[in-house]
């Protein structure tokens, strides 16, 4: 099916039909909307440990999501993310030592870092493969040397979102709380909402195959652009939310590399390229430095033991797994052909 071409939801000939919806992804698109109901409602049952750790699981959330919507539907595999992330950051800090309250400066922040990112793509879309990789982490290098030369920032020495202060803790843990699950409720809707669409068929067409997506008339550029942006936007967000937690900025924790390492390796553990994937790596990350967080070191290289253990043996990761040993998908982006008699369902995405 071409890129350009209008999606259906049902459509049959000869026994065969081609799906986009089932009863469990309606279910569990039901279920994921009665569960944000509830979580709305948490500040008011759980105490404080709980909610910030329940934050920093939303922000996973969205940096998981994000990295995924570049480099497993868009094929744009990068390790220089943390560039938005840290500048969601610093943004929000200047926005706001220039009078903005600080809850607005961090969404406010996140459009600054989204339009900046336009321009990028100009240059950085040019790249393919490891050059597009490596392009970014330079980027993100450049960037980082960048803002240790505001004033404001004081190098390494960072500073500090001071005019949460005016807030008592209570009420700023959660505002940012609420703030974290609607960002990450809107931008899941929004990626979904996107690779359900013609320029989602269209991404994937690039990710597979970008000679045959141009020859049956994918504006590539134009596409991987609007994905780069989003990815931007997103991450952005999710840096402002963590500075809006831990209040205060220093360039090198926010510019470190491992942030990419942890997207990469919360993708890599759920399923690249698939939409619950990258929840399900995200949960499970979570977990994983809930328990073992403290470990220092050793936490780490399991971290990397992990992930190549799963690259090696699980290459589709856990959710994916589970696709296909089961032909199962709860928010399925792409569709669902279904042969007459015993046949297997199969997914394209």
């Amino acid at each position: 099916m071409s890129p350009n071409a209008t999606p259906s939801t049902t459509f049959a000939s000869n026994g065969i039909s081609i799906e986009r919806w089932t009863t469990s992804s309606r279910v569990a698109l039901g279920c994921m909307a009665a569960v944000l109901v509830l979580l709305m409602f948490a500040p008011t049952v759980l105490g404080a440990g709980a909610i910030d750790r329940m934050t920093a699981l939303f922000i996973y959330v969205i940096l998981a999501a994000m990295w995924n919507a570049l480099a497993g539907f868009g094929g744009l595999v990068s390790v220089g993310q943390q560039v938005f992330f840290g500048l969601g950051a610093y943004f929000t800090i200047r926005l706001a030592d220039a009078g903005l309250n600080p809850f607005v400066a961090l969404f406010a922040a996140a459009i600054v870092t989204g339009a900046l990112s336009i321009p990028l793509s100009l240059f950085m879309l040019r790249l393919k493969g490891g050059e597009f990789a490596i392009g970014m982490w330079v980027v993100a290098t450049l960037a980082h040397l960048l803002v240790n030369l505001d004033g404001l920032i004081q190098g390494e020495t960072g500073t500090s979102l001071i005019s949460l202060n005016v807030y008592d803790s209570g009420t700023r843990r959660a505002t940012i709380y609420w703030l974290a699950l609607t960002a990450m409720a809107a931008l899941l809707g929004a990626l979904f909402i996107l690779m359900r669409s013609r320029a989602g068929a269209a991404m994937q067409a690039i990710r597979d195959n970008e000679e045959a997506a141009i020859s049956v008339g994918v504006r590539v550029i134009a596409t991987k652009r609007l994905l780069f942006v989003l990815a931007a936007f997103g991450i952005a967000v999710a840096g402002g939310l963590w500075l809006a937690t831990a209040t205060t900025f220093q360039p090198k924790t926010y510019f470190s590399v491992q942030w990419t390492a942890y997207m990469i390796f919360m993708v890599l553990v759920g399923g690249i390229g698939k939409f619950e994937g990258a929840i399900l790596g995200a949960i499970l990350f979570f977990v994983i430095e809930t328990f073992f967080g403290s470990a220092g070191v050793w936490y780490l290289i399991g971290l990397g033991a992990t992930a190549v253990i799963f690259s090696l043996y699980l290459p589709r990761g856990l959710w994916g797994e589970i696709e296909r040993r089961f032909d199962f998908q709860l928010l399925p982006v792409g569709y669902r052909l279904k042969l007459p008699g015993p046949h297997k369902i199969k997914w394209e995405e």
